[in-house]
């Protein structure tokens, strides 16, 4: 092959700030040697923007959510996890799953979990308009899963069982990319249903030890909810902005928070189900010490509320998990035809990485994705 002449080299450079400094050493009896160095950086950086490309490439072909899990995964791979990227739930309600579905007039939902159960019980409000107490029906959805989320992560922050909603609800959706839309089917109304149905509603946990001893634990979330939308139609609609939780329910929450990447939530904001997953596994896999076992009968239980036959749940679940996989590629967590097996983790594998983790290579890319999930 014949050796490139200095011109060629030059005319291979491109970028402005290289061929500043071609310029800023031409006179030197080096100049062969920067233009050598500087021609190797042009095609580091060429090379770099190929591989940017046939990235951008293949996500553009991807489908809607599948492109959004991608750019998520590379967010989350690539820059560390800052404390506002940090929401929070309480540990039980990342085990006890609420309906996926809105259970109509049913009064009472019950989930049995392993040997333990829980058994949610819908209640009423009174209605500031004509005085008459309501019946809510009970919380159901990806929906009622964020509200829970927002509200345990706004106790945490403001170190206070009673918290101001209003304003930070609105950003939490848009957050969330929803958009926030007044009226009778706007979102405001949607996520104050719920918000509506899990002020009126009572948990009660049921706890065995698998020999004789066993316990009900009733867990109101909130005492006091003041919240009701006006009969106004529009995006400005008034309503009042204040949460009180239970004192119990808020100090048992303060000692068993747990964290959730709200970025990753954010991937899984359309689904009851991933949510719960989310959750789940993130408790699971802070606490797990020794391999863990469960079979497709105990992950029926756990996540199979929608799915009358084990057989049809599988195939739901497996697809699912491949999807919480897209966004964790590292997550100790395989399918097989006994069921799920679970392996202790190092932290870089969990949900929630170390607080204290450094930002990895590729920070540039991950901005870029950062960018376009805010968008």
């Amino acid at each position: 092959m014949t050796a490139m002449g200095i011109e060629e080299k030059l005319a291979q450079i491109r970028d402005p700030d290289l061929l500043e400094e071609v310029e800023a050493g031409r006179g030197s009896f080096l100049f062969g040697s920067i233009v050598e160095h500087i021609l190797h950086r042009q095609r580091a950086r060429d090379a770099e923007a190929s591989i940017l490309r046939e990235a951008a490439d293949m996500r553009g072909a991807m489908p809607r959510d599948r492109r959004r899990r991608d750019m998520v995964r590379e967010v989350i791979e690539n820059e560390p996890t800052l404390p506002e990227n940090l929401q929070h739930i309480h540990s039980v309600l990342a085990l006890c799953g609420l309906p996926y579905r809105d259970p109509g007039d049913a009064r009472e939902f019950f989930r049995e979990y392993g040997r333990n159960s829980l058994s949610l019980l819908a209640g009423r409000l009174k209605n500031p308009v004509n005085g008459e107490m309501e019946f809510q029906g009970l919380p159901y959805g990806p929906k009622a899963r964020l509200v829970l989320l927002h509200l345990c992560t706004e106790a945490v922050r403001q170190r206070s069982p009673t918290i101001t909603v209003a304003d930070s609800l609105s950003g939490f959706m848009k957050e969330m990319g929803f958009s926030v839309t007044g009226g009778e089917r706007g979102t405001i109304r949607q996520f104050k249903e719920q918000l509506n149905r899990l002020a009126a509603c009572t948990l009660q946990i049921g706890l065995w030890d698998g020999s004789d001893k066993a316990s009900t634990l009733n867990v109101p979330p909130f005492r006091q909810l003041d919240l009701w939308l006006s009969h106004g139609s529009g995006e400005g609609q008034v309503w009042s902005k204040t949460v009180q939780f239970h004192q119990d329910f808020y100090d048992n929450l303060i000692q068993h928070a747990l964290p959730v990447d709200i970025r990753a939530a954010r991937a899984f904001a359309g689904s009851a189900r991933k949510l719960d997953l989310l959750f789940w596994l993130g408790y699971r896999l802070r606490v797990l010490q020794r391999p863990l076992r469960l079979t497709w009968a105990n992950l029926h239980s756990q996540f199979g509320a929608d799915n009358a036959s084990i057989r049809s749940f599988r195939q739901a679940f497996k697809a699912d998990l491949a999807h919480m996989q897209e966004v964790f590629p590292k997550l100790p967590v395989s399918l097989d035809e006994a069921g799920m097996m679970l392996q202790p983790a190092h932290p870089s594998a969990l949900l929630v990485p170390p607080r204290l983790g450094g930002a990895k290579a590729g920070a540039s890319k991950a901005g870029a994705a950062r960018r376009a999930l805010a968008g």
